[in-house]
């Protein structure tokens, strides 16, 4: 089969009896065209089937309209929804991204983001914690952080001290005898920590039998089940009769409590009520739908979008980034009712 030949502006050119010029101003500046001049040349790429080397604007113009993402992992379900959210910004902003898993290794995430330098991405979102924001601010590229340590850049979080005290709101409704939130030891820098902050906040402002447990969790499914399977055997002991609410922090680790709980007893007790955190697919996958404290993942993923985008446009206009302060917006956390507390199972 004969290659089909590449239509150039060469063609394009004499299809119209327009100047090369003229076709190129189309591509890179349009609104210097009259409508009529831009109709004329729209309807020839149609006809001469044209595809736009997109390489060589690149080359040309010094753009790449890339933007690099770095995540930790994708044992948390939450990860993957943003970032599914963050891609979905293309048809708003144009923006196309290269994705890389930090694993919590710093060297790896220092060699990705040095590959992704070498593709001249105009900016990054870093949802990594691995690296600190003072590292992450002398990179020459603008750089926008979502739910982890921000000090030195601009970020996207969710009103996570609001999140935490409407979990124990919710709990307190349900007239538990005792309030636990279980996490992993965090630095109060990040703020996930405002979890811990809002539900003990709330707990002593309404004198609230409360308790916090702090373990090593998140690492994989299998040691997060055996810490949790051994908190449940404390409580067999130390909670007998009583009737106990549980805020967890992330609906991965709540899940993984529900199914435990439901193995032992074969149903979810009334003794029990559990609220994650995020609204993740897993809240509403679980055998009985979590109740959870719903991070609006879509927003969160448009607002950082937005505001790399605005830094850009700054970076673009010969400004300096480190004239100003970095911007942190917040978004705020909606709760959802369901099975495991305050809420009705609808099969």
């Amino acid at each position: 089969m004969e290659e089909k030949k590449r239509v150039t502006f060469d063609d394009i050119a004499r299809y119209t009896n327009f100047s090369k010029t003229t076709i190129s101003r189309y591509f890179n500046d349009p609104d210097s065209l009259t409508e009529k001049s831009q109709r004329i040349i729209s309807d020839a790429l149609e006809k001469l089937d044209y595809h736009e080397n997109r390489v060589a604007r690149i080359l040309a113009m010094g753009k790449t309209e890339f933007i690099g993402v770095i995540v930790p992992e994708f044992y948390h379900r939450y990860y993957s929804e943003v970032l599914n959210q963050i891609l979905a910004t293309y048809e708003t902003f144009g923006y196309k991204f290269l994705v890389f898993i930090g694993n919590n290794n710093k060297e790896s995430e220092r060699r990705y983001i040095k590959e992704l330098l070498s593709y001249q991405i105009e900016g990054m979102i870093v949802l990594s914690h691995t690296l600190s924001s003072r590292e992450l601010s002398q990179f020459p590229i603008p750089v926008v952080a979502i739910e982890r340590e921000d000090q030195f850049v601009c970020s996207v979080n969710t009103d996570n001290e609001a999140g935490g005290r409407q979990a124990a709101a919710l709990l307190e409704e349900q007239r538990c005898d005792i309030l636990i939130h279980i996490n992993s030891p965090t630095d109060p820098h990040i703020p996930a920590y405002g979890r811990i902050q809002g539900f003990q906040d709330y707990c002593r402002t309404n004198n609230l039998p409360h308790e916090i447990i702090l373990r090593q969790l998140d690492r994989s499914y299998e040691e997060d089940q055996a810490i949790l399977k051994d908190i449940l055997n404390e409580w067999d002991k130390k909670y007998a009769h009583q009737k106990i609410g549980v805020f967890l922090a992330n609906d991965t680790t709540a899940n993984t409590l529900l199914n435990l709980i439901i193995r032992r007893y074969g149903y979810l007790p009334k003794e029990y009520c559990i609220v994650g955190f995020d609204n993740s697919p897993t809240s509403r996958e679980a055998i009985i739908p979590l109740s959870t404290v719903g991070q609006q993942v879509d927003r969160l993923a448009h607002e950082a979008v937005q505001l790399l985008v605005d830094q850009i446009k700054v970076r673009k206009q010969g400004k300096t980034l480190s004239q100003s302060a970095p911007v942190h917006k917040i978004v705020p956390p909606i709760l959802f009712r369901r099975a495991t507390a305050g809420g009705v199972d609808v099969i």
